[in-house]
């Protein structure tokens, strides 16, 4: 295992250091040519993972201060980032579901609302899942930590166990919502932990602001159908081998008697939500950012007492992606004040005249979403390939917007391919339910619906909406 990390190491240090000795291309500056050796070696170091993405930001922003490629201000410049701060807050809005047990309550309440018949079962975890996604993240957080054990749970109720009874229904409902998270992840800014990074890359670069009411707007009519799609195409290639579930009504009686009536805490847990979600609905109105909305909404918690700053400070995740993101947001961002990202983009551009913009496009979605193949982890992904698609798609005359938020969409709704292209699936493939086999080709029939949906008739919607 040692021996493995080593290797990997020298790898990403090999890299980097045949980048920058590199002759530096015409037409930029030694500065961005080391900076851009820098960032490919950080993001090599992402994908090898020799060590935690933290540690592999931390090295790569302390060693371009000490080879003075930049100052040590500007390589701490992306930790004044408004999205980074966004999506603290919103891990910060996640601990209070957990905490508080209210997203248990939405889950188990929409279970015993529609959740007679297998089908309806599978509708009421992939709604669970997009109201949470709303404020949550983290996917491996809202299906690991929350959806996960209700369904493990259900599974247990209708005696459907790893082995010759994980086809009465286990099977179906964990794939399901593995696969439903697809569209959840896509659908809003702060759903997934790669979203508001994207968001940075395309403020710094193009100064377009992907916010969270556009983002939510964009992917609304695609996302939707996919989540009224996904349990029903499931339900038919994979059925299940019971239909009526009355005990998962009966189980989500139980298990909210158990609970108990609404806490206060939860209350004001829910007024804090629905609040924040009308702000964020309503910013082209009241001009606060989103990140400001999100940074009251917590300081509320906190005075409410629904958090406490011990909740604040044991959030490991939260504090992670700090790391990691604020230290590519920094290196990122340099790449194009120093120049390097206006000068690919005009390269590629000169390369590419004569082939339209839409083709382009439509083949850097599908390259994007089927070399997930290569990553376990969609935010890993969303690093070494986003910015550089979406430049090179810009560059070919591409509408900024549409580029940007279809490869954004599209770098989410790849999870689904495998068992370990997100964080929550070694968790649910773990559990046992689904043969290896059956779960990639699942994974990839899921692909192909998705891209009838969101880049057919996505894109309908984005004209409609005035994307393109």
């Amino acid at each position: 295992m040692v021996n493995n990390k080593m290797a990997r190491a020298l790898a990403i240090i090999a890299i980097g250091a045949i980048i920058w000795f590199i002759p530096t291309p015409q037409g930029l500056t030694s500065q961005s040519w080391h900076l851009f050796a820098i960032v490919v070696s950080t993001i090599v170091g992402f994908i090898l993972h020799p060590l935690p993405m933290g540690a592999i930001a931390m090295l790569g922003i302390t060693i371009t201060a000490l080879l003075g490629t930049l100052k040590l201000n500007e390589v701490l410049s992306g930790f004044s980032n408004d999205s980074l701060w966004l999506i603290l807050c919103a891990f910060f809005f996640s601990r209070g579901f957990i905490k508080t047990g209210l997203g248990k309550r939405i889950a188990y309440g929409i279970v015993k609302t529609i959740g007679s018949k297998s089908l309806r079962l599978g509708y009421a975890l992939a709604l669970s899942d997009l109201i949470l996604g709303i404020v949550t993240p983290s996917s491996t957080a809202r299906m690991g930590g929350i959806l996960y054990p209700i369904v493990r749970s259900l599974n247990s109720v209708f005696g459907s166990e790893p082995g010759p009874t994980s086809r009465r229904i286990g099977a179906y409902l964990l794939q399901t919502v593995y696969q439903s998270e697809t569209a959840t992840c896509a659908m809003f800014l702060t759903s997934m932990a790669a979203n508001p990074y994207m968001a940075s890359v395309v403020a710094k670069s193009f100064h377009v602001d992907l916010s969270w009411g556009v983002w939510a707007l964009a992917a609304s009519v695609p996302g939707l159908i996919s989540l009224l799609v996904l349990p029903y195409f499931l339900h038919k290639v994979f059925p299940p081998e019971i239909e009526s579930t009355p005990e998962a009504k009966e189980l989500a009686v139980r298990e909210l008697t158990a609970m108990g009536p609404m806490s206060v805490i939860e209350k004001i847990l829910l007024i804090v939500m629905l609040g924040t979600l009308l702000l964020w609905a309503t910013s082209s109105y009241h001009k606060l950012s989103a990140t400001l909305v999100a940074m009251c909404a917590i300081s509320a918690l906190l005075i409410c007492g629904v958090l406490d700053w011990k909740d604040i400070k044991t959030e490991s995740g939260a504090w992670d992606t700090l790391i990691w993101m604020g230290c590519l947001i920094s290196l990122a961002g340099q790449l194009t004040t120093t120049g390097f990202i206006p000068w690919f983009g005009q390269a590629v551009a000169g390369s590419m005249s004569g082939i339209d913009w839409k083709w382009t496009l439509i083949a850097f979605l599908i390259i994007y979403l089927y070399s997930h193949y290569l990553f376990a982890s969609t935010t890993a992904h969303a690093i070494a390939m986003y910015a550089i698609f979406v430049t090179i798609a810009v560059a070919a005359g591409g509408p900024t917007l549409l580029v940007a938020l279809s490869l954004a969409f599209v770098a989410n709704y790849c999870l689904g391919l495998t068992h370990y292209s997100a964080g929550a699936g070694p968790i649910f493939f773990g559990a046992g339910y689904v043969e290896l086999g059956t779960w990639w080709k699942l994974g990839f029939y899921v692909s192909l619906v998705n891209i009838v949906i969101w880049v057919g008739i996505g894109s309908i919607w984005w004209k409609i909406i005035g994307l393109w």
